[in-house]
């Protein structure tokens, strides 16, 4: 873990008075998988947005995150691509779908490399939820 992460970490836990280090990354876990198994409980799909930052400079990034929409197209419903300045580029992600699914999208954009920051949110839509009739 890199060491400006670490002592982020400490002064999250010293500011909100944690124990240590060992306690936050433990709730930040704990909320993490609980955020994704709530929807498994309640029997529903999730929609969610995903939003990936990057480089511009790394234009493997986006080719990568191109793959990834491909592999995952029933799950991600559109996407946006847009420039931060001159430096960094954001893709946006409308995903639908159940909550391993989206799941899987996301552990899957973390690990592509040289990608800044993945930050999400996810809302579920309940059991009562069914996809309209296609327009004519």
């Amino acid at each position: 873990m890199p060491e400006a992460l670490l002592d982020r970490i400490s002064e999250f836990a010293e500011e909100h008075e944690y124990s240590g280090r060992s306690e936050v990354v433990r709730e930040g876990a704990r909320m993490l998988l609980e955020e994704f198994d709530g929807g498994a409980r309640d029997g529903g799909p999730y929609v969610g947005t995903v939003i990936v930052v990057f480089e511009c400079r790394h234009s493997t990034v986006q080719q990568h995150l191109a793959e990834i929409r491909h592999d995952n197209g029933s799950a991600v419903t559109a996407t946006t691509h847009t420039h931060l300045g001159n430096r960094y580029c954001m893709e946006l992600f409308v995903l639908e779908g159940s909550p391993e699914a989206l799941a899987e999208f996301v552990n899957s954009v973390r690990v592509v490399s040289d990608v800044r920051a993945v930050d999400y949110s996810l809302t579920s839509l309940g059991e009562e939820h069914h996809n309209p009739p296609p327009r004519s």
